[in-house]
This record gives C-alpha cells, sequence and structure tokens, in this order.
C-alpha cells in the first residue's frame, strides 16, 4: 500500500514539475527569449486596461474577437510586441480610427505605431484576433481551450493556461512582469449556456441571434494566465464571508447534476477563508469576491475564479498526497488552489524563473491549513510526509529572461524549506507576521524572488539568503555528519554550499531542543556526555553517524 501511494505522489509532483525540470536543459531559442524576457517593444509602454471580448463559437471550436489594450507610455515607442499563438491570428489592430501594420515573429506580433507616443500620456489600441486557439491535451499542465461536454450533452468548457501562456487563447502581454490595473471580460456564447469569467458579472446582453454575452469587471490587477473563461448550463449559489475587510461575497458555479454533493464539499471554502486571512491577512480581492466554479479539468488559481475538479473528495482525486492521512482533512485543490489568491494572484512573480514563489508557499499553506483547524502536530506531520515526493535532481529555480521554470521540487521542497526557516526564525508570531506582512508589503505587485528574501531577512532579523540559496539553487539536501569522541559530539554539514551555516535543532540522549550551529565542512565540537543524537524533523535535512575513530 506504501508503495502504491509513493508511485502516486511521484506522478503528481512529475506531473507538475516535469516541464521545468526537463527545461533546464538544452539551448533557449528566440522564442524563448520573446516569450519570457522584457523586450524593447515590451519595456516602454505600462498596461493599464484590457477590455477582452471573444464569441465561442463551439461548433468549429473557435473564437472570433478583440482585445482593447489601454496603456500608459513610459518613454517614447514605435513599436509594440502583443504576443498570440497560433494557430490563432491578428486580424488587424487599430489606434484612433486608424489601422496598423504589424508583422509577425512565431508568437510574437509586432506592431507599427503611426502616432507619436508622449511620455506620459494613456494611449490605447485594439487588436482584432481569431481562429482556433490551442487545444488543451492535458490541463491544467498542458493548457489552452478544453472542448468537452456534460452528462447531458451540453458543451463544458474552460481555459487553462499558466505552463502554455495566456497567448495560447488571447492577445495580450504575456509576461509577468506587468500587469492591467483592471479589466473587462466579455464572453458571447450560445444562449443555452452560461460564461463565469473573474471579477464580477456587471451585465448580460441578448443580441437576439440565440446567444447572450456575459459582461465581467475585475477591479484589480490581475495576471494574464489568471485571466479565465468558463463555459456550462451552471447552476449557482451565494454566501457571504464575514471577513477581515468586511463582507466578502462568495459565489459558487457546478454542473446541476453536482449541485448537492458541491453544496457539502464548497462548505471548506469559508473554514479555508478563515485560516489563510489568519496567516496571511486580508482576502486581497474584495472588490472582485470570490468564485469556485467546477471545470472538466482538476483546477487552477484563476484570479477570484478558482476552478475545482477535484470530483468533490478530499485529498488530491480521493488520495492523502503526505501518506500520513492528514491530506484526506481537506480537498486538497480548494485549499491548495485559494491558498494561490495570495501568492501567485496577489503576490506574483515577475520572471516565471521564480515560480516557487508561488508554489512553495501555497504548498506550504496547505500545512498552515491544517494547523489552524487541527494543531501544529498535524502540519508537521504532513509536511513530513510529503518529503518522499522530493525527487533533486534539478533545481527548483529556474532560468531567467527565457520562460523557463524550475523542477516541480518547487512544491514539496519549497514548502518544506519554509517550514525550515520558520523553525530557525524560532518565533511563530514573528513567523505570522512575515508571512501576513509580505502579502501587505507586496499588495497587487509582481516580485523577484530576492524582494520576497530580502523581506524576510528584513523582518526576522537573520541573514537566511545562504539557507534560502542552498534549497532553490542546489538539488542536495543538507547532511549533518557527527561522531562521539572521548565524550564530545563534533559535527559539521556537508552536501552544502560554500559558507552554509544554518543552525539546526536536535535531540542529545535525553537532552531536547539543544541548538547547533554546524558550518559547511569544518569540525565543530561540544563537550556532552551524551552518545545519541536526533535531529528535529521540521528541519529538512538528512543525517549521517560515522563511526568513531580513536
Amino acid at each position: 500500500m506504501k508503495s502504491r501511494i509513493r508511485r502516486l505522489l511521484f506522478v503528481f509532483v512529475y506531473l507538475l514539475g516535469a516541464a521545468g525540470a526537463d527545461g533546464q536543459n538544452g539551448a533557449s531559442s528566440r522564442q524563448d527569449t520573446l516569450r519570457g524576457s522584457v523586450t524593447p517593444e515590451r519595456e516602454w509602454w505600462d498596461l493599464t486596461f484590457y477590455h477582452l471580448f471573444i464569441k465561442v463559437m463551439p461548433a468549429s471550436r473557435s473564437f472570433e474577437g478583440s482585445n482593447l489594450v489601454r496603456y500608459k507610455v513610459l518613454r517614447p515607442g514605435r513599436r509594440l510586441q502583443i504576443d498570440l499563438q497560433e494557430p490563432l491570428s491578428v486580424h488587424r489592430v487599430v489606434q484612433d480610427g486608424t489601422e496598423l501594420r504589424f508583422e509577425r515573429d512565431g508568437n510574437a506580433w509586432f506592431i507599427e505605431l503611426q502616432k507619436t507616443q508622449v511620455e506620459g500620456n494613456t494611449e490605447e489600441l485594439t487588436v482584432f484576433y481569431g481562429g482556433k486557439p490551442i487545444e488543451a491535451v492535458r490541463p491544467p499542465w498542458e493548457g489552452g481551450v478544453q472542448w468537452t461536454r456534460d452528462s447531458s450533452g451540453r458543451w463544458f468548457i474552460a481555459t487553462s493556461c499558466q505552463g502554455v501562456g495566456a497567448s495560447a487563447w488571447w492577445p495580450c502581454k504575456d509576461h509577468m512582469y506587468d500587469e492591467p490595473d483592471s479589466m473587462r471580460i466579455s464572453v458571447n456564447v450560445p444562449g443555452n449556456l452560461k460564461d463565469i469569467s473573474n471579477g464580477r458579472l456587471i451585465g448580460v446582453d441578448d443580441p437576439g441571434d440565440g446567444t447572450r454575452t456575459f459582461h465581467w469587471q475585475v477591479r484589480n490587477p490581475i495576471n494574464s494566465y489568471g485571466v479565465n473563461v468558463n463555459i456550462a448550463d451552471y447552476v449557482s449559489w451565494q454566501e457571504v464571508f464575514e471577513g477581515e475587510k468586511g463582507k466578502l461575497d462568495l459565489s459558487y458555479y457546478v454542473l446541476p447534476e453536482n449541485l448537492e454533493r458541491a453544496r457539502k464539499q464548497f462548505a471548506q471554502v469559508p473554514l479555508m477563508l478563515k485560516a489563510f486571512e489568519y496567516w496571511f491577512g486580508p482576502y486581497p480581492f474584495y472588490e472582485d469576491g470570490f468564485k469556485l466554479v467546477e471545470v472538466p479539468y482538476l483546477g487552477m488559481e484563476h484570479q477570484s475564479s478558482v476552478t475545482y475538479g477535484n470530483r468533490f473528495a478530499n485529498g488530491y482525486l480521493g488520495r492523502d498526497l503526505s501518506g500520513t492521512g492528514w491530506g484526506l482533512k481537506f480537498d486538497f485543490i480548494i485549499i491548495h488552489e485559494s491558498g494561490h489568491e495570495w501568492f501567485a494572484n496577489n503576490i506574483t512573480y515577475r520572471d516565471i524563473a521564480d515560480m516557487w514563489i508561488h508554489e512553495a508557499f501555497t504548498s506550504y499553506s496547505e500545512a498552515l491549513y491544517l494547523e489552524y483547524h487541527f494543531g501544529k502536530k498535524a502540519a508537521s506531520a504532513y509536511l513530513t510526509g510529503t518529503r518522499k515526493t522530493v525527487r533533486n535532481q534539478a533545481m527548483i529555480m529556474g532560468t531567467f529572461g527565457v520562460n523557463r521554470r524550475g523542477s516541480g521540487d518547487m512544491y514539496p521542497k519549497g514548502a518544506n524549506m519554509l517550514h525550515t526557516i520558520r523553525q530557525i526564525i524560532d518565533d511563530d508570531e514573528r513567523w505570522r507576521k512575515i508571512l501576513r506582512g509580505l502579502n501587505k508589503e507586496f499588495y497587487h505587485t509582481t516580485v523577484n524572488g530576492s524582494d520576497v528574501i530580502g523581506y524576510i531577512n528584513r523582518e526576522s532579523g537573520k541573514d537566511l539568503s545562504l539557507i534560502f540559496k542552498q534549497y532553490l539553487e542546489d538539488i542536495r539536501i543538507p547532511e549533518l555528519e557527527y561522531v562521539f569522541k572521548s565524550g564530545a559530539l563534533h559535527y559539521r554539514w556537508k552536501k552544502v554550499i560554500d559558507g552554509f551555516d544554518m543552525p539546526v535543532k536536535v535531540r542529545l540522549g535525553d537532552r531536547e531542543d539543544v541548538w547547533l550551529y554546524p558550518v559547511a565542512d569544518t569540525w565543530k565540537k561540544v563537550e556532552t556526555g551524551q552518545s545519541t543524537l536526533a535531529a528535529d524533523p521540521d528541519f529538512y535535512i538528512s543525517v549521517k553517524s560515522l563511526e568513531a575513530s580513536e
């Protein structure tokens, strides 16, 4: 049974991280650079607003639409980059009533502007596009648009695009460093269906042709992959959560046949919000509300429109990812994907190489949910149980500037890294203030990993930079090597980077909570009458005992 669980865990982590792990090798292409860097055609303008309109035509599995792009001129420019992936294509681009010339370089479209772009001015242009968007092969890991049907034969359609990129289905500035301050999403669908997207529904139009257009308003900054379209014959219900910032509107959308199961399972949403507001601070998008939306794939962290496909069961598709039993105390998708509202949608990486910011903190949030509702021992057991899934074959920091993320170890290894950092800080209230402070300091912003690490260093009063570097940029787990000789304990760090000097808590014989201060590759000595050592399991390290030689 245990080996079966391990296999399932391995598959799970591999699916989440294989692309990143494989992506550490091989040369980068021009397309990698155009997608992953802040090109000259991107850097001179700052996004302020999108209005995305899409006509969804299920019979032909195609889209026709437009995206109005409003931006502030940071410095004069003549060429502007918009991203849109094949087989979709840009039909025309218009600014101030004038059609503009453009050329394509793979998935990048370079628009030649005629109007003088004056620094400080706000301008806009509209990109008209259409065709058949990329179809999702294995959503959400290999995403795009998923065209399925429900049990009654009605269309059940959803987008998911973190890996492939938002430009798989709509034209945008497809780089995470820049987000619009707000957005409007208008989706035209067959009249017997509903579209559920981000933000709040502000209107539904009936043009009289057997279709309806749903208009959604997003009042907060939003990253490109967080935008989504979900189309089905949905039923819904609402409730209100009394949160730290007042009343938060909660809305739930599911297929009719799943209504009763969903009502029972989705009762975990208020429990999640209580835990995460305690640990991370107020939900970051009160103005846009919170939605949980059923989709035909596992789920994704779309901002204010979290998607769900976990079969209305606790665990990950009914399985405990830790192998401890604690993973069955909560619905993995509700807790994990909602945790991303704080770490991914509120605090967003600028470059996908720092994707660990999203996934390490959010994977750690699973344990914090358990701690809030079941206590510290439950959280610790859960985190320790997930360590068996770490592969340590590639580092969890990716390659900058080429749209290349790190390995899937960023989930369990990243969570255990943060748990280890918490032990070093050794002050639970300060740790909680740091987690809440991160979400206040970087509220609705994009960050680099160095920003996050610098904040934790400053607020903890400790320089943890080399510890982060060890876990993020090295595949080895620190090994505490020790030997008892002549009544003394000799110890040192092995399998670590130069300068590594992380303290660690151990049990020496019958003495608990003893702090040791090993350094890399240099023996240190402490007199003790003890002859056994066990490391505190909350530290993610390995321990090796050497045989004494007199």
